[in-house]
C-alpha cells in the first residue's frame, strides 16, 4: 500500500478524515453540500472531539432552521433537501461524543437527526412510509420507499445498516440509487442500531437471521412487494449480518455485501498481545480489564473513546465482555449455506476488515461476483465513501441481471 493510496485529505486523524470523505460522497445524492463541509472542517483541529461536536452541531442547527423557514414559506423542495443535510450533520456531530466534555449530548443530537430525517421522508414524492416490523413481541422501526405512484408489486431491496451508521445515511448508501432505478426500498433499525439502541436499549445480536426472517415475513405480506424479488444489501458491519442471515433465510433473491465481512472480531484482536488473549480464554475478567486500563493509559485518548463507542451497541459493561461478545460474530462455519447470487464489494485500502472480501468471495459456493474498487478510481477505503456513484453503477448493473426492477 503506497502513501499516495492511503491518502488523508483533510485531517491527520484517520477516522475524522474518513467521516469527512463520506460526507463529501453524500453530496452526490444531496445528503450534504461541499461548501458546508469544507468550511466546517476548516474550523476543527484534527483529533479535537469537542470541536468536532460543536462545529457540526452548529451547522446542523443552522441548516435545520433553513429547512423550517423553507417549509413555512411554501418551498417544499428546498425544505426537503435542507432537512436531509441537517439530519446528516446532526448525526456526524455525535460520532466522537465519548471523547468530548459531555457525552450525554449524543442521544439528543441523534434525536434531532431523526426528526430532520423524518421531515425529509415526509417530503418525498411519494412520501416514505414509516413502518413497524413485528419482532419478538416488539417491533423494528423502518421506512418503506416507493419509486413512484404507479402501484403494483415491486422488486424491493432491504438496506441493512452497519454498526454505527445513521438512519439518514442509508439515503446516500443505497436508497436514492434504488429509487432511481425503479426498485422499492426498505430501511430498518435492527437490534443495536439507531432507535433500537438509543430509544429502547436493545443490543446487537450475532444470529441476524432472527432479525431478517421477520423483515422478509413483513415484506411478503405487503401487496406492493413481489415476494420473489427481494434483495438484501449490507453496509459496513452489515456485510457480516447479511451473510449470516442469508445462510439461513433462503427466500432472498440476491445478496450484496459492502464489504464482505467473514468475521467482525479481527479488528479488535489485531494488536491484542497473546498474554491478553490467554486472560480472555481463561475467563479472568478482572485481570483482563485491569490490563486493558493499563494499556490504554499509554495510548491516545482516541483509542479509549473508540472502545467506549463500540461497547454501547453490544450492550456490555467491560472490555472483557466486549471482546468475548465479538468472538461470536463469524460466518466461517455457515457461509457455504448461502444459495442466492452474491455481489461482494472489495475496496482497496479497506481499513477495518482488509482481505475479508476476497476471503468471503472464495468461501461462497453460490453464484458470485466480486467488484474491486481502487484508489486510482477514487473508490478506495471502507464502503467507497467518495465514489458512491461508481459503486451504484456497478452494483445495480449487476443486480439488473439477477433481479430486475
Amino acid at each position: 500500500m503506497s502513501a499516495t493510496q492511503r491518502k488523508q485529505y483533510f485531517m491527520q486523524h484517520e477516522q475524522m478524515d474518513f467521516e469527512t470523505q463520506a460526507l463529501l460522497g453524500g453530496c452526490y445524492y444531496g445528503a450534504a453540500d461541499a461548501g458546508e463541509i469544507l468550511s466546517t472542517i476548516g474550523r476543527i483541529r484534527s483529533g479535537d472531539f469537542e470541536q468536532w461536536y460543536r462545529e457540526w452541531h452548529a451547522l446542523a442547527e443552522r441548516i435545520q432552521e433553513i429547512a423550517e423557514d423553507c417549509a413555512a414559506t411554501g418551498n417544499p423542495v428546498s425544505a426537503r433537501r435542507a432537512f436531509l443535510r441537517a439530519a446528516g450533520y446532526f448525526s456526524v456531530s455525535a460520532i466522537f461524543i465519548d471523547g468530548t466534555e459531555d457525552p450525554s449530548r449524543g442521544v439528543p443530537a441523534w434525536k434531532r437527526h431523526l426528526d430532520c430525517w423524518e421531515q425529509f421522508c415526509a417530503g418525498l414524492s411519494p412520501p416514505a412510509e414509516k413502518v413497524y416490523i413485528p419482532y419478538e413481541g416488539a417491533s423494528l422501526p423502518g421506512y418503506f420507499f416507493h419509486p413512484d405512484r404507479s402501484g403494483g408489486r415491486r422488486a424491493t431491496i432491504i438496506f441493512n445498516n452497519g454498526s454505527d451508521g445513521a438512519t439518514s445515511a442509508m439515503w446516500q448508501f443505497g436508497v436514492a440509487a434504488a429509487l432511481e432505478r425503479g426498485y422499492a426500498a426498505l430501511v430498518f433499525d435492527g437490534p443495536g442500531q439507531n432507535a433500537m439502541l438509543w430509544l429502547h436499549g436493545i443490543p446487537f445480536r450475532h444470529d441476524w437471521e432472527k432479525v431478517i426472517t421477520p423483515v422478509v415475513d413483513f415484506l411478503e405480506e405487503r401487496p406492493d412487494v413481489d415476494p420473489r424479488r427481494i434483495a438484501l444489501s449490507g453496509l459496513s458491519q452489515g456485510g457480516y449480518w447479511i451473510l449470516r442471515a442469508l445462510a439461513f433465510e433462503h427466500r432472498i433473491a440476491a445478496g450484496i455485501a459492502d464489504p464482505g465481512v467473514m468475521d467482525v472480531f479481527t479488528p479488535f484482536f489485531r494488536y491484542t498481545p497473546p498474554e491478553m488473549i490467554e486472560l480472555l480464554d481463561a475467563g479472568r475478567e478482572k485481570d483482563f480489564n485491569e490490563a486493558m486500563d493499563t494499556g490504554l493509559e499509554e495510548e491516545s485518548a482516541d483509542l479509549r473513546q473508540n472502545l467506549l463507542w463500540r461497547m454501547k451497541p453490544y450492550g456490555v459493561q467491560s472490555y472483557y465482555q466486549l471482546y468475548r461478545a465479538v468472538r461470536q460474530y463469524s460466518v466461517r462455519d455457515v457461509i457455504a449455506r448461502i444459495q442466492c447470487p452474491m455481489f461482494v464489494a472489495d475496496p482497496e485500502d479497506e481499513q477495518f476488515w482488509p482481505g475479508q472480501s476476497v476471503e468471503v468471495y472464495n468461501a461462497l459456493t453460490c453464484p458470485k461476483t466480486i467488484a474491486k474498487f481502487t484508489a486510482a478510481e477514487g473508490a478506495n477505503w471502507h464502503c467507497e465513501p467518495k465514489a458512491r456513484g461508481l459503486y451504484d453503477q456497478r452494483m445495480f448493473d449487476w443486480l439488473a441481471g439477477v433481479m430486475p426492477a
